[in-house]
């Protein structure tokens, strides 16, 4: 109840703060009397004896210090001693401008005191000394004096070749157990579509997690305003903008953590979102001190930085989330350690693009093999599945028998098919969650595509189409082109059992419509994977049809299993028995009354 109803004065002075800076001219009331020059000199005199007689961090005036290394650029303010601009010297914006991961005085770090009601931190004023360490790293300390011996010291270090900035605040003369902090950022535009990174894809997330117990949990920032509070006890709280976060970390854990967001909803503005967070952190006590110590990360949703730090910061790079979990496992045990072995010695990533997709048709090749021999099957029993349904007619049930019946006698698992390419489905969607969450395509550009982390666009409309969006992208063209030449020719090779249902009839020509329109605003990257898993599997059913598959070798073969003895398996013979008794079922007619 005390932090909170601090929080709210300290939000009441920041909004009379922010009225009283934008009046260009102070407002003079008319109807008063006007003070004569020597009152206005005494006031003036008295305002400032009151100056002097409050500490020196209660009084000042506002520095910018900017603080360098290899990676980052670190603007800090001596009103609040907190950063208020963050540029990344390693990456630009999509418009090659240079990127600030935040920027502007709406961005603070701000503990609240046990001292004067609970003074914060970011109305103070602060005394800067910077030193550079012998091993390079760069450290600023702000001292605030706050009077009668006691000061509160925040002192950042920043490494000289990482992302990582170490903080501690350090209270001399002040008595606490814990040390409420509030954080607010506002991220900014850094990509391609401003639209899309605000949460419609849920490229914007807050998450949080728990090393210790390796646990985490996130949300995405998808609606106007959203509150919410940590459920477990966490140590490290990220706002995610799709390929960059800000991180604080506190390795002794967050005793309180209360996260708030609104989404910016102008159009022509490059503000993505407001964050907020309310933080309580455990102070450590010794020397006549208390301090509280922090890391916060400032730099990409680079996968082994990331993991580099081994506290869980690497889930901020989604593998696979949701009904997609499972996928995860995959990209992190597979798919990624051949991205980067293959990155290693390939500098071009449009072409190893292209190697991990026959690597996977190689790895996949004898499902895919399966799949096609089964086609073949029942190709050869075609004509004799047109007997029966022509003797049967439209008796399903009785045809359903005797087909399961020809296929047993033949030697054919009529799920043959089916099976093989049920194990492809993993990979697929493996790099649907892996190609629009690495930065590494981010700004790799191949043909016309200026960015193969972004969708590909060959021409822009001016108006937005639900659904599809308001650009063609070429890539995402290519894609469905491809998947319906395979729609026609898997159709044309598939024995015609289920021609006469609709579904199953028109279903392979929808699907590729309807992925044109999800796919549209999807990574380039990941349509031009689809495209060469597409041309390649053309390739290979081409060669598998010619060089491996002879249906007359099948006929004979499917010919001498029935000449032997058929055993059917305990999984065909329960489907029969369920075929006899729905069989039955349906000649029982009800009684007349």
């Amino acid at each position: 109840m005390y932090n909170s109803h601090e929080q709210k004065l300290y939000e009441e002075q920041l909004r009379i703060d922010s009225v009283a800076k934008a009046h260009n001219r102070p407002i003079i009331d008319t109807t008063k009397k006007q003070l004569s020059p020597e009152a206005v000199a005494s006031n003036d005199s008295a305002t400032e004896a009151l100056k002097r007689s409050q500490p020196p961090a209660y009084n000042g005036t506002a520095q910018d210090i900017v603080v360098e290394s290899k990676k980052l650029s670190i603007r800090f303010s001596t009103k609040g001693a907190h950063p208020v601009a963050a540029q990344l010297k390693d990456y630009v914006t999509y418009d090659k401008k240079p990127l600030f991961l935040f920027n502007g005085n709406d961005n603070f770090l701000s503990a609240i005191l046990p001292i004067d009601n609970g003074k914060a931190t970011g109305d103070l004023y602060f005394t800067p000394q910077q030193r550079t360490e012998s091993n390079g790293d760069k450290t600023i300390d702000f001292t605030g004096d706050l009077g009668g011996g006691k000061k509160v010291d925040i002192i950042y270090t920043l490494p000289a070749d990482e992302y990582m900035m170490r903080c501690n605040i350090v209270l001399t003369g002040l008595s606490a157990t814990v040390l409420p902090v509030n954080w607010q950022t506002m991220g900014l535009k850094t990509e391609k579509d401003v639209m899309s990174q605000r949460g419609g894809g849920g490229t914007i997330q807050v998450y949080y997690g728990d090393n210790k117990n390796d646990k985490f949990d996130y949300f995405s920032m998808r609606t106007d305003e959203k509150a919410a509070d940590a459920d477990f006890s966490t140590n490290w709280l990220g706002f995610r903008k799709q390929y960059f976060s800000t991180v604080l970390i506190d390795d002794d854990g967050f005793n309180k953590l209360h996260v708030s967001y609104k989404i910016d909803t102008q159009s022509n503005s490059n503000v993505l979102a407001h964050t907020t967070a309310a933080l309580q952190l455990p102070l450590r006590s010794g020397a006549g001190q208390q301090t509280a110590s922090l890391r916060w990360y400032i730099g990409p949703n680079d996968y082994n930085t990331l993991k580099s730090y081994k506290i869980g910061l690497d889930n901020m790079v989604p593998l696979g989330v949701g009904i997609m979990s499972f996928v995860k496992y995959i990209n992190k045990f597979a798919i990624v350690p051949l991205f980067y072995f293959l990155s290693s010695f390939i500098p071009n990533y449009a072409l190893i693009i292209v190697l991990m997709t026959l690597l996977v048709r190689v790895v996949l090749s004898f499902f895919t093999y399966k799949s096609y021999l089964s086609a073949a099957k029942m190709r050869v029993l075609k004509p004799e599945l047109d007997e029966l349904r022509a003797r049967i007619g439209d008796d399903q049930q009785k045809m359903s028998m005797e087909q399961m019946k020809l296929y047993r006698s033949a030697g054919v698992n009529p799920l043959g098919g089916c099976l093989p390419m049920v194990f492809q489905i993993p990979i697929l969607l493996s790099m649907y969650n892996l190609f629009p969450s690495f930065i590494e395509f981010r700004q790799k550009s191949f043909l016309w595509a200026d960015d193969l982390s972004t969708y590909d666009s060959i021409f822009n409309f001016g108006f937005n189409i639900p659904i599809y969006g308001n650009h063609i992208s070429l890539f995402t063209l290519l894609m469905t082109a491809t998947s319906l030449f395979l729609a026609v020719y898997n159709r044309n090779m598939t024995a015609g059992a289920d021609q006469n249902n609709p579904t199953i009839k028109y279903m392979p020509f929808v699907m590729p419509i309807i992925f044109m329109g999800m796919f549209n605003n999807m990574a380039a990257a990941l349509t031009f994977y689809y495209t060469c898993s597409n041309l390649l599997t053309m390739a290979q059913q081409f060669i598998i049809q010619k060089y491996f598959i002879d249906e007359k070798a099948i006929h004979a073969q499917l010919q001498q299993n029935r000449n032997k003895p058929a055993t059917p398996s305990k999984w065909a013979a329960r489907l029969e028995e369920m075929q006899k008794m729905q069989a039955e079922r349906g000649k029982i007619q009800p009684r007349k009354k």
